[in-house]
C-alpha cells in the first residue's frame, strides 16, 4: 500500500545532480510530485539526509535555459535516488511549478510499460 501525500506523475527528463557546487552525477527523471522526484542513476556516491541541488533544462521556450532546484536525499536503491524538495516552500518555487507543468504537458508522450517488481525470496 502506498501512503504518500502527493500523486506521482510519470516523466522523462535529463537533470544533473549536484553536491556542494559540484556535478556530481546525472539521471533521468522517472516521476515527480508536488513533494519530490525520482531519479534513475547509478550514482551511489550519495548519502542519505544529503543536500543535493537538482538541474534540469526543460525543452520549453518559455521557461529559462537551466534551472536548479534544491533537495534533499530520502531513498536510494538499486534503480535509483528518490529526493524531497528542501523546505517547506520548495515546491512552491517557479522552478518546481514550472517542472510540474511541463511534466503534465508533455507525460502523454511517454510509451506505457507495465511495471513488474521482482520478487525477493
Amino acid at each position: 500500500m502506498d501512503y504518500r501525500q502527493n500523486k506521482r506523475m510519470p516523466g522523462r527528463l535529463t537533470l544533473l545532480i549536484y553536491r556542494r557546487g559540484l556535478l556530481v552525477a546525472t539521471g533521468m527523471l522517472r516521476n515527480i510530485s508536488r513533494s519530490g522526484l525520482f531519479i534513475s542513476t547509478n550514482c551511489e556516491d550519495l548519502d542519505l539526509n544529503q543536500q543535493l541541488e537538482i538541474e534540469f533544462r526543460l525543452h520549453d521556450p518559455d521557461a529559462p535555459q537551466l534551472q536548479r532546484v534544491s533537495a534533499v536525499l530520502v531513498h536510494k536503491n538499486s534503480r535509483g535516488l528518490g529526493v524531497e524538495f528542501d523546505g517547506r516552500n520548495e515546491a512552491n518555487t517557479p522552478e518546481v511549478r514550472s517542472l510540474l507543468r511541463w511534466v503534465k504537458e508533455t507525460n502523454h508522450l511517454i510509451p506505457r510499460r507495465p511495471y513488474f517488481r521482482s520478487a525477493v525470496m
